[in-house]
């Protein structure tokens, strides 16, 4: 993998840069889909590339172990083959599943025990598993495995955990180095800074996280409790450390303003639920303000959702009748939502990257925030 640090914002540490992988380029910063299950949710393969023109989504190891299971993937010839998305993927390890587990899991220095979601059966996840996981699955960007520490974690358990994560960040670099990919392409593995709201221990993870020379570094542990303020001061004090050529991703995170704020700090790629999650009960981000489409309101308004909006089902539906199908439980306004706000996420942060060349970024932030926090 090969990442080209382009240009830099004159009065931030907002950067534009080019990843390069085996499926493809990826231009950042850049939002990726959430595709737990090999997919995104409510959308078609066709809309994914072409409307919502994602250059790389996720897949998430430890639904993807559940169901359908390593031997159909890798039968398959991997996620890619599988699910017929020929652009890059990213798998998350799983620890954030596992650890949201609280009620059926056990958590050793050998790894983590738990229960299936689905039928009660036992597993056990160690960085060595996940790291073969991960490679069977065949992303081309995999992440190391880690605990996710609350964000309501006091000092001393977020030490812990801390150094339980680097622990078996060393392991997972190990089996990494000993295994190769199984499907002809190159893999990366991107190690995860922790340390919950806590400064030294957030510089300490980074440092030791930088160490390692990895392709890419990632920040988790955030937007799981912790206040917003304190959220953008770990990513500063983070991305202090964190080495200016390699691509930063913020897991999990978040909100079109979390975006933005993101970006502004250094950030480079992120990923969130939010836009197909909000979309299915709703919820839409638009470039003017945040609509609830199941409101009163909508029922007469026979304008567009959006009329230059980032997808082509902006202008394909009016709001009157996206209200209508929302009311009437029918699935396609979920479709239409989750469409039209990915649509978005992503036209917001290729605009973040054209004001970031131009070198007006600092100037054109403020006032999209503002636009597109409004409640209409």
């Amino acid at each position: 993998m090969k990442f080209e640090l382009q240009h830099t914002d004159p009065k931030s540490n907002a950067r534009a840069g080019l990843i390069t992988t085996d499926h493809g380029q990826i231009e950042t910063p850049i939002f990726m889909p959430v595709g737990t299950l090999g997919s995104v949710k409510g959308v078609h393969l066709t809309e994914l590339k072409e409307d919502i023109k994602a250059q790389i989504i996720l897949g998430n190891t430890y639904h993807l172990y559940l169901r359908p299971g390593l031997d159909v993937l890798e039968k398959a010839g991997g996620l890619h083959k599988f699910n017929g998305f020929d652009r890059p993927m990213l798998t998350d390890s799983g620890g954030f599943q596992v650890f949201s587990l609280s009620g059926i899991r056990k958590m050793k220095e050998e790894g983590v025990e738990f229960r299936s979601h689905i039928d009660g059966s036992k597993h056990l996840f160690t960085p060595e598993r996940v790291m073969d996981i991960e490679r069977t699955i065949g992303a081309d960007i995999m992440m190391a495995f880690d605990e996710c520490t609350p964000g309501t974690a006091d000092y001393d358990y977020a030490k812990t955990s801390m150094e339980r994560t680097h622990r078996w960040l060393d392991r997972c670099i190990t089996r990494f180095n000993e295994t190769e990919p199984k499907y002809g392409y190159h893999q990366s593995l991107f190690p995860i800074v922790q340390g919950c709201i806590y400064p030294d221990l957030r510089r300490r993870s980074a440092e030791f996280i930088a160490s390692k020379g990895a392709e890419g570094n990632a920040i988790g542990g955030l937007a799981v409790g912790e206040p917003t303020e304190k959220m953008y001061e770990m990513i500063e004090v983070v991305n202090e450390i964190l080495p200016t050529d390699k691509p930063r991703y913020l897991m999990g995170v978040g909100t079109p303003m979390n975006l933005l704020e993101g970006i502004e700090r250094g950030v480079d790629m992120f990923d969130c639920v939010m836009p197909t999650r909000n979309g299915r009960n709703g919820m839409l981000f638009t470039k003017d303000g945040i609509i609830n489409m199941k409101n009163k309101k909508w029922e007469y308004d026979f304008s567009p959702i959006e009329a230059d909006g980032a997808s082509a089902v902006d202008t394909l539906y009016t709001k009157a009748y996206l209200r209508h199908l929302f009311h009437a439980q029918e699935l396609l306004a979920m479709q239409i939502a989750s469409v039209h706000n990915l649509a978005f996420y992503l036209w917001l942060v290729g605009e973040a990257r054209c004001h970031i060349i131009a070198g007006d970024f600092s100037t054109w932030k403020p006032m999209m925030m503002k636009r597109i926090s409004t409640r209409l």
